[in-house]
């Protein structure tokens, strides 16, 4: 009989081992962890304007959580109900997984689009939920199971009645996804919450932004952030994108015509088979603005209102097919929101704001950029191919125009 095969401690297999070998096995677990970190724009050396703060994301802003919920499946033919799938779900909680309004407000660039719940902000000036983003015949299914979770959690705490208005954006990904299958479920909602968190999160082919393209390139999730000082405090914007907008033509980064530089290369809007009626600029984006200094909800909207020129930096023209929607909230004034007492709130005056603006303006512009730089080439319905954009060409063109070294 054979002997038992004998175990060898981890600390004296590791002294056996070749070195190359230990350290090709430690690189493989981590990306196999699903926490290695794909490339961003200024990885690239692409040169923008403004001081980030640590993660250079949304999540910069104290209290935010990201999580995604990533559907993919299936190759080749559409059969509604079967796919090919390439879609998910995003949510974006401004202080965490508790019922705390925070100050919002709302913008729309091109109305052919939807975000739910968007009548209440305006109206009362606060955002009382979670933000959710989709593809667009999934906003249904989202609103419901983000309300089911209301109820599962008791998120508003016991009071006896209530009523609430869900957040629930969306961006087309028929493109890519069988969105006539309806594959979004209760379950990948949860999901999505679930996995929210503070700290770093996946970029590109991820969450809602699965199926999306941007500029004639693959887009989806993006994020960056700016720290601005006004007087003697220092406060954050952050912002994330679902990006899926825009004419390749127009595409702009750092100042130079990428998009005209790069329009013999492979992409879904030139070279895209028969089967699809995709009309070039096509497209949406949905933007969250997110800050810790004190804003009241009319000074939001104006924050808001400063997200299309992020978006004409990079190549957006607001046209006819795209529905470009952008809320924001601050999260402070964390008190303000009482139903049965009067409160005092800070904020800022308004001669002060134009720092947060431009804040704005230059994280818009990145995430955007970063959406495309993290995604990767993906396949979809009848063979539709949305190519990402090649990260040597982009240098290359940019060192063309010696944007970078």
């Amino acid at each position: 009989m054979a002997a038992a095969p004998q175990s060898i401690p981890c600390t004296q297999l590791l002294q056996i081992m070749p070195k190359k070998l230990i350290a090709f096995l430690l690189i493989l677990c981590f990306h196999c962890s699903g926490f290695a970190q794909k490339s961003r724009a200024r990885d690239l050396g692409i040169p923008f304007v403004g001081i980030t703060g640590k993660l250079n994301a949304i999540t910069d802003v104290q209290g935010v959580e990201v999580g995604h919920s990533t559907i993919i499946s299936g190759s080749g033919k559409n059969i509604v109900g079967k796919g090919p799938v390439r879609t998910g779900v995003t949510a974006i909680f401004p202080r965490g997984k508790k019922f705390s309004p925070v100050y919002a407000n709302w913008y729309s660039l091109n109305g052919n689009g939807e975000m739910t719940g968007t009548t209440w902000v305006t109206e009362s000036g606060f955002l009382e939920t979670p933000i959710m983003i989709t593809n667009t015949n999934s906003v249904g299914v989202v609103r419901d199971a983000v309300l089911k979770w209301f109820v599962d959690t008791n998120w508003y705490e016991n009071e006896n009645w209530w009523y609430t208005y869900p957040v629930v954006a969306e961006t087309y990904d028929g493109f890519l996804n069988d969105i006539y299958g309806f594959h979004v479920k209760e379950s990948h909602v949860l999901e999505a919450i679930s996995n929210a968190s503070t700290g770093t999160f996946e970029e590109g082919n991820v969450g809602g932004g699965t199926g999306m393209m941007t500029l004639g390139f693959k887009g989806g999730i993006g994020t960056a952030s700016r720290v601005v000082s006004i007087g003697e405090a220092s406060y954050t914007i952050g912002v994330l994108v679902q990006s899926n907008f825009g004419s390749k033509k127009n595409l702009t980064i750092a100042g130079v015509p990428v998009g005209v530089e790069l329009k013999d290369t492979l992409n879904s809007e030139y070279h895209g088979p028969p089967q699809s009626s995709r009309k070039e600029g096509d497209g949406s984006i949905i933007v969250i603005v997110a800050t810790d200094a004190p804003l009241l909800p009319h000074q939001l909207k104006r924050i808001a209102q400063r997200v299309p020129l992020g978006i004409g930096i990079v190549g957006g023209r607001g046209s006819n097919g795209s529905g470009d929607i952008f809320i924001a909230f601050s999260t402070a004034n964390e008190n303000a929101f009482n139903r049965k007492k009067t409160t005092t709130v800070n904020t800022i005056s308004n001669d002060l704001i134009t720092p947060l603006f431009e804040a704005t303006v230059q994280s818009v512009e990145e995430s955007i950029i970063n959406a495309m730089v993290a995604a990767e080439t993906i396949d979809g319905i009848n063979g539709n191919k949305a190519y990402a954009i090649s990260h040597d060409l982009l240098i290359s063109v940019l060192k063309k125009y010696n944007r970078i070294e």
